[in-house]
């Protein structure tokens, strides 16, 4: 299969290596991985923070490099929930009809890459090996909008060596949200507080989940009081192999 990699801003600009990673995976797992360099940003800063005209153009862009993809796969349930719950109704709210029928035509080929091996390919093990204890920490954007449910943890189960540890109230979010941890810093600060010490609690040498940028706000909360607990994103573990521990 011919796949199409979504890599999104925030991989490429600070963890490129979760991008590497979910290359690596599918090419082991036999497909074709190919990355369009014109893609850019989802926009979904943009509508966060109201900026809907705005986030126009990048919604023509993304549809506008994918458009003639057979699958496209990214390593963030955050974007891909961008896409496919918020794209269309930006295109609704300008009025911008023929943009509404292009972004429908492809939103069927984007998925999460835990959702995209386990639902889409009935892939639970994907040959990986990760000697660690770790946790998982359940996104909202993939949880609730994208209703991954409990792909990345069919995933997680099947890799060897690894010892998962079921995180205490999983399903609460970090606090990040983006624009929101900056809008509602003390709000944010609180929601994080709560999140590190469920991470510390299990004793897991790291915290892995399917964004970067919850993993990017746990990693600095973990970081700052010296925890010794790292943060991982799923791809990397996945991509691990005996011969290579990836992360």
């Amino acid at each position: 299969m011919r796949i199409d990699l979504f890599i999104t801003c925030l991989n490429d600009a600070l963890f490129p290596r979760t991008g590497e990673a979910t290359a690596r995976l599918l090419e082991r797992l036999g497909h074709e991985v190919t990355f369009d360099e014109n893609q850019t940003c989802c926009g979904q800063m943009h509508v966060n923070s109201g900026y809907r005209r705005e986030a126009l153009p990048l919604v023509r862009r993304f549809v506008d490099t994918f458009r003639d993809a057979d699958v496209v796969v990214a390593p963030s349930g955050s974007c891909v929930g961008m896409v496919r719950d918020l794209y269309p109704r930006v295109a609704e709210w300008e009025g911008d009809h023929a943009l509404l029928e292009d972004v429908r035509a492809v939103l069927p080929k984007v998925f999460e890459l835990s959702e995209f091996l386990v639902r889409h390919l009935g892939v639970e093990d994907v040959g990986a090996y990760y000697p660690h204890r770790v946790t998982y920490h359940q996104t909202c954007h993939a949880m609730r909008v994208l209703r991954v449910g409990d792909a990345p943890l069919r995933l997680l189960s099947n890799v060897r060596g690894l010892n998962l540890v079921e995180l205490p109230a999983v399903d609460q979010c970090c606090g990040f949200g983006g624009t929101f941890s900056v809008k509602n810093a003390d709000t944010s600060t609180a929601m994080l507080a709560d999140k590190v010490a469920s991470v510390m609690s299990t004793g897991a040498e790291a915290c892995t989940a399917g964004d970067n940028s919850c993993l990017m706000h746990i990693g600095g909360g973990l970081s700052r009081l010296r925890s010794g607990t790292r943060v991982v994103h799923l791809a990397e573990i996945l991509a691990s192999t005996e011969h290579e521990v990836y992360a």
